[in-house]
């Protein structure tokens, strides 16, 4: 240890306990202190984290340590209730989902909650909850990503759909072809060609945020696009489906790109038409939540993780940042903690402009 954090180490010792800023943390028992400093009880001889749940210890007998190995060298013990010689629950439970996920990853079939939850040493209701703490989904839906993930990649590997059906974990061409247009967007042949055959019509239009294309599947909208280049529009588009045939959009498309413009000038008359969502399955989680967001109001990223048990406002903002969907799926509603703007995909003037005609600004 070195000369300076000595004399660090014993000016904290003589602040008075109930004066040191980390005697509050012990007070609220607050679990972002564990990992930074631990307390020993000179009175029972052992050491806790910050969090600990046992009786609060009068502050006259309690020292302050860097790390559990000084609480041991000072000769304090281990509290058996918070051990804090072992990882922190958090990262505990992280290490556990971890090893759950590369399970599910090499795992041919799907494994039970119950073969899952038994792996992690937790009950099956404890298990899911800690797994979509950490992972922002569900087991289920986790495995389901995975496996659509590996189809995908199986699809342009193998020689015929059948091949990378089963290899991607299928045990039934039938099973995959009841969920085949929701996770690939097209039939598995359609996929396996780059979307060769998949047909997407498209416009581009005016509107008072500027250009706007508006394209739709046969499932329905699957993108709504705003910018300033129309051309920058379409390139965008054809990244999107690099083999699928785009369509001019013939005059009964113009009703539909009409909808659209109806319902980006005016969000709170809502918009009746089919969508066809494409993301992983926290993207999909995400844009849920913002689709709930009722015209007029306005949450935070913070809030939006918090609600789908979500692994951050990070996340949400890159799943935000994600949508093709404008307005359809309404990240502009979405703020900082703060209250700010932050970004927006399409420009945050744009997301001024939308939020001010719901009267939120």
């Amino acid at each position: 240890m070195s000369a300076a954090t000595v004399k660090t180490a014993k000016q904290s010792q003589d602040v008075p306990t109930d004066h040191d800023p980390r005697w509050a943390a012990v007070i609220a028992r607050d679990r972002r202190a564990d990992g930074t400093f631990f307390y020993s009880v000179n009175t029972t001889g052992v050491y806790c984290r910050p969090s600990c749940a046992a009786r609060r210890a009068n502050p006259k007998h309690v020292r302050f340590h860097c790390t559990s190995a000084d609480a041991e060298r000072a000769g304090f013990r281990p509290c058996r209730r918070c051990k804090p010689d072992e990882l922190p629950l958090e990262k505990l439970q992280a290490e556990r989902v971890a090893d759950i996920c590369r399970v599910i990853e090499a795992a041919r079939e799907t494994p039970s909650l119950a073969a899952l939850s038994k792996r992690a040493g937790l009950s099956p209701y404890h298990f899911h909850r800690v797994f979509k703490a950490v992972t922002g989904v569900t087991p289920r839906a986790y495995a389901a990503a995975h496996r659509t993930k590996r189809v995908r990649n199986e699809l342009e590997r193998r020689k015929t759909v059948t091949e990378a059906i089963y290899d991607a974990g299928f045990n039934s061409g039938g099973r995959f072809y009841e969920t085949s247009g929701r996770v690939l967007g097209m039939t598995p042949t359609e996929y396996r060609a780059g979307g060769t055959g998949a047909e997407i019509r498209f416009a581009v239009g005016e509107c008072s945020l500027g250009s706007i294309l508006v394209a739709q599947s046969a499932k329905g909208v699957c993108a709504i696009l705003l910018g300033d280049d129309p051309d920058a529009l379409v390139r965008d588009l054809q990244d999107r489906f690099p083999r699928a045939t785009l369509v001019g959009g013939d005059a009964a498309f113009e009703n539909v790109v009409a909808s659209v413009i109806g319902f980006v000038e005016a969000p709170a008359l809502g918009l009746d038409l089919p969508l066809d969502v494409r993301g992983t399955a926290f993207q999909q989680r995400v844009w849920q939540a913002l689709q709930e967001i009722p015209a007029g109001s306005t949450t935070s990223y913070t809030a939006i993780a918090a609600r789908i048990g979500g692994p951050g406002a990070r996340a949400v903002a890159q799943a935000c940042g994600a949508n093709a969907l404008a307005v359809a799926i309404p990240c502009h509603r979405v703020l900082k903690t703060d209250g700010s703007l932050s970004g927006y995909r399409w420009g945050v003037e744009r997301k001024r402009s939308l939020l001010k005609r719901e009267g939120v600004i």
